[in-house]
């Protein structure tokens, strides 16, 4: 007489209880809420605002773009998306969307999950991936914010994916999928059939909460089930229609956002002064400069009647394309490279806050150095050396 043979299955990490990812499923909402809420609003916020997609703005993805060229390393791999980047904002912009709108209404929450978790990952290391300490950058904390719902889902609370799992279940007439968490020791006293560590239902075999008949009931692990087939087919089916159907509305709502946008008007581009014209040469960090009698040797930027008392004129350096700024105060011209050493925007000048401010993510600079004020810059702007020939035109040295 043979004696049947009980599958084993690999112990959970840490020796977890059986699914033990739903135990958290009411803890988790709060974070769940937050990112979804984030990651809409994001994606909002690009689509209504036309100086996103505008390459001639500071804030566009194409100058953030050019700029992460600089910092990031993945330089290489970002260079040729320059020259695609008003559709990559496009599908930036939708991607946030689907990914808040998936995550809120808990539909394809992995798959939500995991679109969030490569979008903060693309964002670490094109924008932040230089933030000293690294904490202190936000896109790797959301990055890690993501893994328990790649690893979770949804669970069953405030879920489409639950509900959809609920309803083709009732429709097989089997029980509700719903987990409940049950101490072990509870089972261990309803089942009544532990003897020595050794479970008599399980003919002998050590006690595994994997294998016990009281934990899963008629639903056998997922990862062994063959009768549930059909039930999984049923539901991927009807979750990829309401999929389908999110899908729709996202893209109907980013549509009329960026259309009310473009009607409003947007945000306005901070504006850094007329330009000087001309490209220049730089030679390397300098300081500021008082007027130079005689011959000037440098690049010509033009008059510096242009750069009136207590404004800002921007210039191209020919050397690395970056853009540069020249304020004129108290009688001299302080001139430095415009790239805001966070994420690559050109900064501008404010008259009313006296310092340099970087329209894309508020960093402040000190207009007397170039120093950093206020991050999330980790460094100042590197200063260039501007001087004002005796024929009243400003040079580059």
């Amino acid at each position: 007489m043979s004696k049947t043979s009980t599958p084993k299955l690999r112990p959970l990490p840490f020796n977890a209880p059986v699914r033990a990812w739903a135990l958290s499923e009411w803890a988790l909402i709060p974070l769940r809420l937050f990112l979804s809420v984030t990651f809409i609003y994001g994606g909002l916020m690009k689509l209504a605002n036309p100086n996103f997609l505008n390459p001639q703005s500071p804030i566009s993805i194409y100058q953030q773009l050019a700029g992460s060229i600089r910092i990031s390393p993945i330089h290489s791999l970002i260079s040729p998306l320059t020259h695609y980047a008003k559709p990559l904002g496009i599908f930036i912009a939708f991607a946030e969307l689907a990914v808040g709108l998936g995550s809120l209404l808990g539909l394809w929450t992995r798959v939500a999950a995991i679109g969030g978790a490569f979008i903060s990952l693309s964002l670490f290391l094109t924008v932040s991936f230089h933030s000293s300490p690294y904490f202190v950058g936000s896109d790797i904390v959301f990055l890690f914010a993501w893994l328990p719902f790649i690893i979770a889902g949804s669970g069953s609370r405030f879920s489409i994916d639950s509900f959809v799992a609920n309803r083709v279940a009732k429709e097989k007439n089997l029980p509700n999928p719903t987990l409940v968490p049950i101490a072990f020791s509870t089972v261990q006293n309803i089942c009544g059939n532990f003897e020595q560590g050794k479970c008599k239902a399980q003919q002998g075999a050590a006690c595994n909460a994997d294998l016990c008949p009281v934990l899963l009931g008629a639903r056998a692990p997922r990862v062994t089930r063959v009768s549930g087939d059909a039930i999984d087919r049923r539901t991927l089916v009807v979750s990829g229609v309401a999929a389908a159907s999110l899908g729709g509305a996202a893209l109907v709502l980013g549509g009329a956002t960026a259309d009310m946008g473009r009607l409003i008007g947007g945000a306005k581009t901070p504006k850094t002064g007329p330009s000087i014209g001309g490209t220049t040469t730089t030679n390397g960090p300098g300081s500021t400069t008082t007027t130079t009698p005689g011959a000037v040797h440098g690049k010509k930027l033009g008059a510096a009647s242009q750069v009136p008392e207590g404004h800002a004129a921007s210039f191209t350096i020919p050397s690395n394309n970056d853009p540069g700024i020249v304020l004129h105060k108290g009688g001299k011209f302080l001139a430095y490279d415009a790239v805001c050493p966070h994420a690559g925007c050109p900064v501008g000048y404010s008259k009313s806050a006296n310092q340099f401010l970087c329209p894309c993510h508020g960093s402040a600079f000190d207009v007397e150095t170039g120093a950093v004020l206020a991050g999330p810059a980790s460094y100042g702007l590197t200063p260039l050396k501007v001087v004002e020939g005796s024929d009243g035109n400003l040079y580059l040295q």
